[in-house]
C-alpha cells in the first residue's frame, strides 16, 4: 500500500492513502511515530501491567484492571466485532499493523523509553478497544456509590443531594451549536473544548484523513483510529459532551468459598449458589515484588472489591455494558467518517455504546442534530445511587433505554454536562452555571462567527462565587481588616482572571471555607476514607467533596447545626491576617500529568486563569490545591460555511517527543485563548514522506 504524510505549520499531521484501510495504516503508523511513549503508557494500562515500569504508584490502577478484566472485555469486543462487523474489525487491524510498523522508531525518538527501560511492546487486533476502555471505565463515576452509601451510613439519606456536584474524577465537556439564523456566514457553527485531566502529551491529536471515500479533519484518540468525537467532514461537523449518564452499577455479592479457597459460588437473585469464574494473575512492580490478584467473576460482572477491603459489607462487583454486550461501539467510527449529512451521523450514533455522550451535528443543508448516544440499562432506580443487592430481583437489567433523548435546536444549543436531554438516564450532573453563562453570551447577538467562539472559550465569569459571597456580604462587626478584604471581595468582578488579585483573595477565602467545613466534627465521620482500593480514593476524599459541593453546603436550609456565618468569618480573618500576595495565576497553575514525572517542569508550568465552575474550566481543588489538572484538553470551532475558516489548538503540540519542535509550540496560543486555523488545501501543506508496505 502506499500513503503520503504532510506537515502544516504546527506539524499536525496530514495523511492520504488509496482507501479506507490503508489511511487505517498510516493512521496508525503516524500515532505510533508521533505518539509512540503515550500510546505504549495507554497498551499497558489496558493491560494491567503500568506498574511494571512506572513503579508501586501505579499498582492501584493495575490491581483494577486485571480484577475489572479490561483486556479480556477489549478481546471479546473485538472478536464480537469481527463476526457483526468484518469490515470495521478489519479496518482496526490494519491500524494496529501501522502502530507496530511505526512503533520501533518511534521509540527510539522518545527518551522517555530509555528512561524506564521499556522497550516497544506488539499491539494485538484488540488493543485499540482497551485503550478506548481504559480511558473511559471510569467517565461514568461508579465511584460515586461508594460515596453515596458512606454518607447514607454517617448522615442518612437526606444528606446526599448536599454533596451532589461535578465531582471529583468526572470529566465533562462544553459544546455549543449556533444555528445559521445566528451566525454572519447564514451557516452553522459549531464549537467547545472537552474538559478532562491535563496530560503530557495531550489526550487529543489533531489530525487530517483523507483518502477517496472521506476527508475528514478531527481530533483522534491516540491508540484508537479514526476520528470518534470531534470532527467535519466538509458537509457536517460534530461533537460531544459527556452526558453524565449512569450506566454502570456496583453489587453487593455474597459468595461462599471452598476450604481451600480453588472454588468460589455466588448467590443469585433466583437464590441459588452458582459457580463463580476464579483465577490468579500477578502483576509484576518496578523495583518490587510481584503482587498476586484474585479475579473473579459472577454473574454480574466482575469483582472489583473483596471481601476484606468491603469489610464486613461483603465484596462488590461491577456490571458495565461492554462486559455485557462485548460492544464498544467500534462500528460507529466508519460511518462518522463517511458521513455526509447530519443524518449520516445520527445514524452512525445510534450505534454508539461508550462513554455516554450528548451529541451535537450540523451541514451545509441545514441539517441539525442534538441528542444523546450510547447504551444506557433499565434496571431499578436504586441501582443509580447506590451498591445493591446482587441477590435481589429487583436490580437485574431490564434491556436498554430506547430510544434516547433528543432535542430541539432554537437558534442555539449548549450543552455542558447540566441537566439536559440526558436528565432521565443520570443520578448526578454539573451545575448549570457554565451552561447559563454560554447561553447568556450566545443571545447577545445574531451575528457569530467563527473567530468570534474564541472569546466563549475562554470566559471567566464564575457563577458560583455568589453563594459565598452572599455569606461575607452579611458578616457584621468586622475588624478594619476583615472589612477592608469583604470590601475588595464584594467590589470583585467576579472574574477568575490569571492576573486578577480580587480573584486570588476570593480563592484564599473560598479554600479557608472548604478547609473548615471538611473539619467540622459535624462530618467528621467522613474524614476516613473506608478501606476501599486506593483506585475510588479520589471519590471518597472528604475535603474534595466539600469543595466541589460548597455551593450546595452554603445553601442549604440547615446543615447539621453547622455555623456558616461564623466559618465565613473566620476564613475572613485567616486571608485577612494572611493576604495572598499575588494574583490567582501566581498560584493557580497548570499541572498536567506526565506517566514519568519531568523535574525539569517542576513550578514551572504556567499560571492559568478560570475556574471549576467558569466556561474556562480549569479545575483545581479548592482547600487543597490552586494547581489545575483539569481543563480544556482541546479547543475547536468547526464552521459549515467553510471548512478551512474552522479553528483549533491544544496544550501542548502534536509531537509527543520531549525537544521536538512541535512538542509545546501551542501552549503559549492554547494559555491565550488563541486558535490555530484549519488546513486543508494540500498545496498549503509540506510532504514529509512517502511510504510503500505491502499489503496488510
Amino acid at each position: 500500500m502506499s500513503t503520503e504524510t504532510y506537515r502544516d505549520v504546527w506539524g499536525i499531521p496530514h495523511l492520504r492513502a488509496g482507501s479506507a484501510r490503508e489511511l487505517a495504516f498510516a493512521q496508525g503508523r503516524n500515532a505510533a511515530l508521533d505518539r509512540a511513549w503515550q500510546i505504549e503508557v495507554e497498551r499497558h494500562r489496558a493491560r494491567g501491567t503500568s506498574a511494571s515500569f512506572l513503579g508501586a504508584d501505579a499498582l492501584g490502577w493495575d490491581r483494577f484492571v486485571r480484577r475489572a478484566r479490561l483486556e479480556d472485555t477489549a478481546r471479546r469486543c473485538f472478536t464480537a466485532l469481527e463476526r457483526r462487523d468484518a469490515e470495521t474489525a478489519a479496518w482496526v487491524r490494519a491500524y494496529v499493523d501501522g502502530v507496530n510498523e511505526g512503533l520501533p522508531e518511534g521509540a527510539r525518538r522518545t527518551p522517555e523509553f530509555a528512561t524506564v527501560g521499556l522497550g516497544p511492546g506488539r499491539w494485538n487486533p484488540w488493543t485499540p478497544l482497551g485503550v478506548w476502555l481504559g480511558a473511559h471505565i471510569l467517565f461514568a463515576g461508579f465511584p460515586a456509590k461508594l460515596w453515596r452509601e458512606e454518607v447514607v451510613r454517617h448522615l442518612g439519606q437526606d444528606a446526599v443531594p448536599l454533596f451532589a456536584t461535578d465531582g471529583p474524577g468526572t470529566s465533562g465537556s462544553n459544546g455549543w451549536l449556533v444555528t445559521g439564523d445566528r451566525t454572519a456566514t447564514g451557516s452553522p457553527v459549531i464549537a467547545g473544548d472537552p474538559h478532562r485531566f491535563i496530560e503530557a502529551p495531550g489526550v487529543y491529536q489533531q489530525v487530517h484523513l483523507s483518502c477517496p471515500e472521506f476527508d475528514v479533519v478531527g481530533l483522534a484518540v491516540p491508540g484508537v483510529p479514526g476520528i470518534a468525537h470531534f470532527g467535519h467532514t466538509g458537509t457536517v461537523a460534530w461533537a460531544i459532551t459527556n452526558a453524565m449518564a449512569d450506566y454502570q452499577d456496583l453489587y453487593r455479592e455474597r459468595l461462599r468459598r471452598s476450604d481451600d479457597g480453588g472454588l468460589v459460588e455466588a448467590l443469585d437473585p433466583d437464590g441459588q449458589w452458582r459457580p463463580a469464574s476464579r483465577h490468579l494473575e500477578v502483576v509484576e512492580v518496578a523495583d518490587g515484588d510481584p503482587v498476586e490478584v484474585e479475579v473473579v467473576e459472577t454473574a454480574r460482572g466482575p469483582v472489583i472489591i473483596d471481601g476484606d477491603e468491603a469489610g464486613d459489607a461483603g465484596p462488590v462487583s461491577l456490571r458495565y455494558p461492554p462486559r455485557v454486550t462485548e460492544d464498544l461501539g467500534f462500528g460507529a467510527l466508519l460511518p462518522l467518517l463517511r458521513a455526509r449529512r447530519v443524518a449520516d451521523v445520527d445514524r452512525a450514533f445510534d450505534g454508539w455504546a461508550e462513554p455516554v455522550n450528548v451529541v451535537q451535528a450540523a451541514d451545509t443543508e441545514g441539517g441539525l442534530l442534538h441528542r444523546v448516544a450510547g447504551r444506557v440499562p433499565v434496571r431499578d432506580p436504586r441501582n443509580g445511587t447506590r451498591i445493591v443487592p446482587a441477590w435481589e430481583p429487583a436490580h437485574t437489567w431490564r434491556g436498554w433505554y430506547a430510544p434516547m433523548p433528543r432535542a430541539d435546536v432554537d437558534g442555539f444549543a449548549v450543552m455542558a454536562n447540566q441537566r439536559g436531554p440526558a436528565t432521565p438516564l443520570g443520578v448526578e450532573f454539573a451545575a448549570p452555571h457554565r451552561a447559563d453563562r454560554l447561553r447568556t453570551l450566545l443571545d447577545t447577538r445574531s451575528d457569530w462567527s467563527a473567530p468570534d467562539m474564541a472569546a466563549l472559550h475562554t470566559d471567566t465569569r464564575l457563577g458560583s462565587a455568589a453563594s459565598l459571597l452572599d455569606l461575607v456580604a452579611g458578616l457584621e462587626g468586622l475588624d478594619a481588616d476583615c472589612a477592608a478584604l469583604r470590601g475588595r471581595l464584594l467590589d470583585w468582578d467576579r472574574r477568575m482572571e490569571a492576573d486578577s488579585t480580587g480573584a486570588a483573595a476570593f480563592a484564599a477565602v473560598r479554600g479557608a471555607v472548604v478547609r473548615r467545613l471538611a473539619a467540622h466534627p459535624a462530618l467528621a465521620a467522613l474524614t476516613s476514607p473506608p478501606a476501599y482500593p486506593e483506585v475510588f480514593h479520589p471519590w471518597l476524599a472528604l475535603l474534595p467533596r466539600v469543595a466541589y459541593a460548597l455551593e450546595n453546603l452554603l445553601t442549604a436550609r440547615e446543615l447539621y447545626g453547622i455555623d456558616r456565618a461564623a466559618i465565613v468569618a473566620e476564613a475572613l480573618a485567616e486571608v485577612a491576617a494572611n493576604p495572598p500576595e499575588g494574583t490567582w495565576g501566581d498560584t493557580h497553575r497548570l499541572a498536567p500529568w506526565r506517566a514519568v514525572p519531568d523535574p525539569s517542569y517542576d513550578g514551572k508550568e504556567p499560571g492559568l486563569a478560570g475556574d471549576h465552575d467558569c466556561v474556562l474550566c480549569t479545575s483545581a481543588v479548592p482547600g487543597l490545591t490552586d494547581r489545575a489538572a483539569r481543563g480544556p484538553a482541546a479547543r475547536y470551532v468547526w464552521d459549515l460555511a467553510c471548512r478551512e475558516d474552522s479553528l483549533w489548538v491544544v496544550p501542548f503540540g502534536a509531537s509527543g517527543v520531549p525537544g521536538a519542535p512541535h512538542h509545546r509550540d501551542q501552549l503559549p496560543l492554547w494559555l491565550a485563548g488563541g486558535l490555530a486555523p484549519v488546513v486543508t488545501d494540500w498545496n498549503r501543506l509540506t510532504k514529509e514522506n512517502e511510504e510503500h508496505h505491502d499489503e496488510q
